[in-house]
């Protein structure tokens, strides 16, 4: 028989600890136009009582752009734990990375995700409506298993930002090297008004 889904530790506490301002979410109206719970209260105001800083949005390392807008949706590619200009967590999960250190490279790949979405918005992260879905890789020894706790670091941001329109859809999986050889890497997708 099938056994019930029961969320890790790490996934209830980010969601029992929601901003005050976050957990209105949960009580705003649906949009009749799109049936998506709206983003209404002061996303700045509750970075800031947070205590979250977010970074500037960093240049592509490459050729091609850090998003793209089309129609009502954000799409961020793959962003790598740059913090100030500055590679982080260079190296692989776990053995140059506890999955405590791996969980804060993907909370870091998270506020760059923020960071891009605050740019593609023009500054108003009150324009999104909806984190739809991430896609995490976590650069991982061939015996580590715990992908999906390690990208729960962008995660469980997403939702402490952004309360119920937060919660999106994920992949979480591991692969042998990433570029720079970073320890993750996170891209999004994001609905905006």
């Amino acid at each position: 028989t099938a056994q019930a889904f029961t969320p890790s530790p790490m996934w209830r506490t980010a969601s029992s600890r929601l901003p005050l301002a976050a957990s209105r979410a949960f009580r705003n109206p649906v949009s009749p136009a799109s049936g998506v719970r709206m983003v209404s209260f002061d996303v700045e105001g509750v970075l800031k009582d947070k205590g979250i800083v977010l970074p500037d949005a960093a240049p592509p390392a490459a050729n091609y752009v850090p998003y793209v807008v089309t129609g009502n949706y954000i799409y961020i590619a793959g962003q790598i734990p740059m913090v100030n200009g500055e590679l982080k967590y260079v190296g692989k999960v776990p053995s140059e990375y506890a999955l405590e250190e791996a969980y804060q490279c993907a909370r870091t790949c998270g506020l760059n995700i923020l960071a891009q979405a605050k740019a593609a918005c023009g500054g108003d992260l009150k324009k999104v409506k909806k984190i739809v879905k991430l896609v995490g890789f976590v650069n991982s020894k061939d015996d580590f298993y715990d992908q999906p706790k390690v990208i729960n670091g962008a995660s469980d941001l997403m939702a402490e930002v952004f309360g119920e329109a937060g919660r999106h859809a994920r992949s979480a999986v591991g692969v042998n090297v990433l570029p720079l050889n970073v320890a993750t890497e996170i891209e999004a997708i994001i609905e905006i008004e």
